[in-house]
Parts: C-alpha cells; sequence; structure tokens
C-alpha cells in the first residue's frame, strides 16, 4: 500500500507565522509507550574499540590519549558544535532554551552550527583528535556510526553521570545501545527520519516513491544527502532489502551503488549534500530530495510558507539518532556536563521538540509537551507511533571493513558527480 504524507499539524499555519522571518539554527527519541526504542538504539555503526580508563576507547596499536584538564571551575564558558535546524530560536536569532540555561548556570555558551555532515566534519577535527588536542568544541552532536568510530579511536572523553542527574530520563530503551553499551561516552541528542520531500507548488500530487525521484521531468532537479547511510539506506530499501537485518552485504550494496551512480551520472540529481540541501530547495534548484524529516518544517516556517511536503518512502525510510560527545581536548568538560543534564529536564526538552521536530530521546517530555503545545503531543515527527515506525529502518551495523568499502564506493560516484 502506498505510503501517505505524514499527518500535517493543525497548527502548521501558527507554527509558519511563529517561526517566519528566523535565522535558524536544525536536527529526536520515542513517545512514553517506548515502542521502537530499541530499534533506534542499534543505529548504524561501525565496532566499538576497547574502552580506556581515561579518555575513549584506544584502538589497537594506539597510544591512549590522556584528557584535557577540566578549567570548567575557573572559566564559566564553553562551545557547542552541532547541526543546523537543531535548537529552537526565535526571530531574533537567539535561542530560547539556550538563553535560559547561560542565565540559570552562569554558563557562557557559545553555539557553533559547525556541522553539515558526519564526514566532513571529522575531516575538520580528525589531526587534532589524533594528537588529543582542542578541536574548538567542549561537545558536539554526531550520529551514532560516528560517534562508534571515535570512541574506538580514544578520541571521547567519559561522561561523569554524576553530573547529569536527569540522565534517568533517557528512555529505557536507549540506554545501552551496542556502540556505547554503558553510555560512558555518549548520551542522544535527537532522533528523526531520512525520508522524501517535495515543492508542493511544483509537484502538487507529492511524491510517495522513490522511483518518482526518476520521473524524467525531475532531471537535474532531485537532491540527496551526503549521508551515505541515509541515501544508499533508502535505495536499497526501495529494491526490497531490509537494511537493518545482517543477511545482505556486498550485492546488496553494489545494487545500490549501481542505481545511485545511475543516476548521478544521466544528471537525474543535481546535488549530493549535508544540511546545506535547505538551499537548493528555498532556491527551487531541487524540486525533490532525499532530506531529515524536522528540516522541512523548520524550512516552511523560514520562508513564511507550506511550500514543502515531507513522506516516508512507501518502501520505507531510515531512522537514526545524534548524541552529544565531549571530545578529548575539550577543557569545559564540566560546564558541558551541565548544559545535557538541562536539555535531559522534559519541559526544555519538550520545548526544543515542539520547534526542530524531531524524535526526544526524554522520558516525560510528550507528558510536558501538553503544556508546551498540546498540537504536537501526537505529531508523528516527534512521537512517532507503531504505524509510522514500522515505515522506517535503521542501517544495520558494519564492520570496519565494510564501512571503508561501502564508504568510499558512495563518496567515489560523488567526486565524479
Amino acid at each position: 500500500m502506498p505510503s501517505r504524507p505524514l499527518p500535517e499539524d493543525p497548527r502548521v499555519a501558527a507554527l509558519i507565522r511563529r517561526l517566519a522571518g528566523t535565522t535558524t539554527g536544525r536536527r529526536q527519541f520515542l513517545s512514553a509507550a517506548g515502542i521502537g526504542a530499541a530499534t533506534l538504539a542499534l543505529a548504524a555503526c561501525s565496532p566499538a574499540g576497547a574502552a580506556g580508563s581515561g579518555g575513549g576507547g584506544a584502538a589497537a596499536g594506539r597510544p591512549t590519549l590522556k584528557p584535557a584538564k577540566d578549567i570548567s571551575a575557573t572559566d564559566k564558558s564553553m562551545v557547542w558544535a552541532n547541526w543546523s535546524y537543531y535548537l529552537d530560536q526565535d526571530d531574533k536569532g537567539k535561542y530560547p532554551t539556550l538563553e535560559a540555561f547561560q542565565k540559570q548556570s552562569g554558563i557562557k555558551v557559545t553555539y557553533d552550527v559547525a556541522v553539515d555532515d558526519n564526514n566532513t566534519y571529522y575531516a575538520k577535527v580528525k589531526d587534532q583528535l589524533a594528537l588529543g588536542q582542542d578541536i574548538g568544541a567542549d561537545t558536539v552532536c554526531l550520529t551514532d556510526w560516528m560517534v562508534s568510530r571515535l570512541i574506538g579511536q580514544g578520541y571521547l572523553q567519559r561522561l561523569d553521570h554524576a553530573k547529569i542527574p536527569n540522565e534517568k530520563n533517557l528512555l529505557a530503551n536507549l540506554q545501552h545501545p551496542d556502540f556505547d553499551p554503558h553510555r560512558d561516552f555518549s548520551l542522544p541528542w535527537q532522533s528523526g527520519f531520512a525520508g522524501l520531500a517535495w515543492n508542493k507548488k511544483k509537484l502538487p500530487s507529492g511524491i510517495s516513491s522513490v522511483g518518482e525521484l526518476w520521473d524524467p521531468k525531475l532531471k537535474g532537479r532531485v537532491g540527496v544527502l551526503s549521508e551515505m547511510r541515509d541515501t544508499i539506506g533508502i535505495l536499497m530499501l526501495s529494491q526490497g532489502v531490509d537494511i537493518s537485518s545482517k543477511s545482505w552485504g556486498d550485492k546488496e550494496f553494489t545494487a545500490a551503488i549501481e542505481l545511485f551512480k545511475k543516476q548521478v551520472d544521466s544528471g537525474q540529481i543535481r546535488n549530493i549534500k549535508g544540511n546545506s540541501y535547505a538551499d537548493d530547495l528555498k532556491n527551487e534548484d531541487t524540486l525533490a530530495a532525499i532530506v531529515w524529516s524536522g528540516d522541512i518544517t523548520q524550512i516552511n516556517g523560514e520562508i513564511g510558507s507550506d511550500k514543502f511536503g515531507f513522506a516516508l518512502p512507501d518502501t520505507g525510510g531510515t531512522l537514526w539518532s545524534d548524541n552529544y560527545i565531549v571530545p578529548i581536548g575539550a577543557k569545559h568538560k564540566s560546564n558541558a556536563e551541565e548544559l545535557i543534564n538541562y536539555y535531559y529536564e522534559p519541559e526544555v526538552a519538550a520545548q526544543v521538540a515542539a520547534y526542530v521536530n524531531y524524535i526526544t530521546p526524554v522520558q516525560g517530555a510528550q507528558e510536558a509537551m501538553k503544556k508546551v503545545d498540546p498540537s504536537y503531543v501526537d505529531n508523528q515527527l516527534i512521537f512517532p507511533d507503531a504505524s509510522t515506525l514500522a515505515k522506517a529502518k535503521i542501517f544495520r551495523t558494519l564492520t570496519n571493513a565494510e564501512s571503508q568499502k561501502y564508504s568510499a564506493q558512495f563518496e567515489a560516484v560523488g567526486l565524479g558527480s
């Protein structure tokens, strides 16, 4: 049965008015019932290395890095690096929940929209990480598979759970993911879907399948994500592959890569991008794209029009989680832990979720949403039910060899475009 677009918020007009004219900041977990939480907790990642006693896990043959000295007691400041469209923002460009935290804690937070996708961010900071140096962020939110890599390389500091008492609000089935079984190095920030977006004015019938992206009428007007697990994951699902299963391998991945390459080489796919795909939608360089769920609500708000639609493909979309981490060279670890603790308050989590439209990992946020904005309590992008979750899959855990090989194949297509 063809999937239908996720239900539109009944107060989308009010949301658009509230968000219109903002300069947005980006990229949440399941309802109080906890449906599907175990699935999200197993988000795609390469196997983690053994955990060291000081910093992160040290890969074989790699010297253990020493965490930076924490100067939080004498320097009440920190830098938080994140994706765009991922934090509540007002029409003055300020972040209300972050402003409240700074006032409450006395900690000055520099919010840096520095992440466009995991690979490009890692490329910018990997040399400093390898030397145990400060990368210019005391906490950064990255996707599970990248967090797994950083743990294995020994590039992260252990979190002090005693300084994050609100961690008790983390949904139970997110507490022990395979890449960080005891949450020693990471805590979820938000989760979400990758699916299809389209320009409603140009494509009034909408899009419900991946195959519709290859319509000749859309040649040169299609965008896809530079995150391999999202773009190739959606293509594999369209080819009948259960990407969460261990039953697939090189054959199935290669078939999706060949489809991807065909559409890139033919000019059907115009752009392969991270968060900057938003600009291509807004200026109509692309009319349809593989995108991240919550971004579309915010893009509509930014332009002051319900111009773009979003749906999970009839063959399924992907699920992912982004996580707080503290890099090995960060000098304000305690300040970062105080920030994380604050965002695990259900009322704060609900306020963020109402803006970003991603899935919050905080137990109690759905109940708190009744006071923040009741119209969002049943919003499927924030609190997805079983039927919505059934339409999405997690890209399975890759071995290190698979991760290197598959990423190289994906990037080779992009470099040739």
